[in-house]
């Protein structure tokens, strides 16, 4: 009857501790879900130190799935392009909508993020000629310099975008991030012997290249809606 009772009680033990061991295959934890919101701080830090420019940036982006968000920009923006020949200010806003798609896989408990995605962009704005030097090829009178203010209003450009980018959680549901852009002009309205020198929300243009670029550092806070319970393997 003595072995018979340790015999039970080893077969117990076993049990339990294979049960157990079967457990720790994977662990379950909870994720966050939510709506994200945000700024530019580089368009914030610009305009306190650059007397040419001024803007500012909100952003946005909801996770739909584990991997998968929908995000969208918008800002405003004015810059003055002041140079030896020429001073023009661009003045107006824009509004970016798309998709982020995150790369990284998170170790448990974490949400950073490090992404790629794309965006449509649309911006409405007005440009203002404020000086100009008339080009001339004779060079034994004073340049020509012309102040007199020349508008061009209700002004439209659309492009698309390709971004990457990066965001920690450096506190509970506080992120901390950057990111690049490389922007490609599909459309705008063309100006009678002048350019747009300045797209907002797209940036700098230049005359033989619809090709443009973009970079920035953000601080956002992302509000829980809900969780949803993962599983991970343990290796």
């Amino acid at each position: 009857m003595k072995h018979i009772s340790i015999f039970i009680i080893s077969s117990l033990l076993f049990i339990s501790q294979l049960s157990f061991a079967q457990t720790q295959d994977s662990i379950t934890y909870k994720e966050r879900y939510g709506l994200t919101i945000g700024t530019d701080l580089s368009k914030l830090g610009r305009s306190l130190f650059d007397d040419d420019y001024q803007g500012f940036e909100v952003f946005g982006d909801y996770r739909l799935t584990k991997n998968l968000y929908i995000a969208a920009e918008i800002g405003n923006e004015e810059d003055t392009y002041n140079e030896e020949n020429l001073v023009s200010t661009a003045k107006g806003s824009y509004i970016k909508a798309g998709v982020n798609y995150n790369v990284y896989e998170n170790w448990i408990g974490m949400q950073n993020i490090i992404y790629i995605g794309a965006r449509a962009g649309f911006a409405s704005f007005n440009q203002n000629i404020e000086e100009y030097t008339v080009s001339s090829s004779e060079h034994y009178f004073d340049p020509d310099v012309r102040n007199e203010t020349k508008k061009f209003d209700k002004l439209t450009a659309s492009w698309v975008e390709m971004k990457a980018g990066i965001r920690v959680e450096v506190l509970k549901n506080l992120y901390l991030g950057a990111h690049v852009q490389l922007k490609v002009e599909v459309s705008s309205t063309e100006l009678n012997n002048f350019d747009n020198l300045y797209i907002p929300g797209f940036n700098r243009t230049y005359d033989s290249s619809s090709v443009g670029t973009g970079w920035g550092y953000s601080i956002s806070y992302m509000i829980p809606l809900f969780t949803k319970t993962r599983v991970q393997k343990i290796d």
